[in-house]
């Protein structure tokens, strides 16, 4: 035993003995059928993708809107849309678990999330972009990333309520598309927490005794 084995209390070595023996990877999906799945609540956030180019993208962001329990995809223009063999392979079979719609314009469906009086709000980095450290999302809200190259078009941006960019520290000027949506998706996510994970928890519990459906909201105030 070295020195610094010897300065652990018996309770941290107990805990430690404990994580070793009790400790394992989750390398399971979700154990219920689609049917009782989708009576869980989702964090009321959608998002709008803007001319995106790559399948692979799409697929993984499609994932990831499964993961965080989004509400909704719009997928736009020339985006990569279901039925498309790739979009199964990159989601990992992701897409029945996360209600989408295609619309041929990116304006149509801003269109329908004005009608809903969601706001929107668009990724992309401007000189009127809020800081995504010190920005406050309003729930519910929709979400609009760009095409890879281009970004959000400037029409989207006109009509965007509110826009938020990554800090960037590097030499390039953004990173890839699909894993801002990740970083913006869980910084929603984590400021919700308190509020979003109790009630998922307690409808995954109740699963066998029906949809108990309840809205997760905000104060309409966007940033600090």
């Amino acid at each position: 035993m070295n020195s610094m084995e010897r300065k652990l209390t018996k309770k941290e070595r107990d805990r430690r003995q404990g994580m070793e023996t009790n400790l394992y990877v989750r390398s399971f999906d979700a154990p219920f059928s689609a049917q009782d799945f989708q009576k869980l609540p989702r964090l009321p956030i959608s998002v709008i993708l803007d001319n995106l180019r790559s399948a692979f993208n799409v697929g993984s962001m499609i994932r990831t809107a499964d993961c965080v329990r989004a509400e909704k995809i719009y997928f736009c223009g020339y985006t990569a849309h279901p039925p498309h063999g790739k979009l199964d392979k990159t989601s990992l079979g992701a897409l029945p678990y996360v209600p989408w719609t295609y619309q041929s314009s990116v304006i149509e469906a801003i269109h329908e999330i004005k009608k809903k009086n969601q706001p929107l709000i668009a990724l992309e980095t401007t000189n009127q972009s809020h800081g995504l450290w010190e920005y406050t999302f309003p729930l519910p809200c929709t979400l609009i990333l760009g095409n890879e190259a281009l970004g959000v078009s400037k029409t989207a941006l006109r009509m965007a309520d509110d826009i938020v960019e990554i800090p960037m520290m590097g030499f390039k000027n953004s990173i890839n598309v699909a894993v801002a949506f990740g970083i913006v998706a869980y910084e929603i996510q984590r400021q919700y927490w308190k509020i979003f994970a109790p009630q998922w928890h307690r409808h995954r519990q109740k699963l066998q005794g029906g949809n108990h459906e309840n809205e997760i909201h905000s104060p309409r105030h966007h940033s600090h």
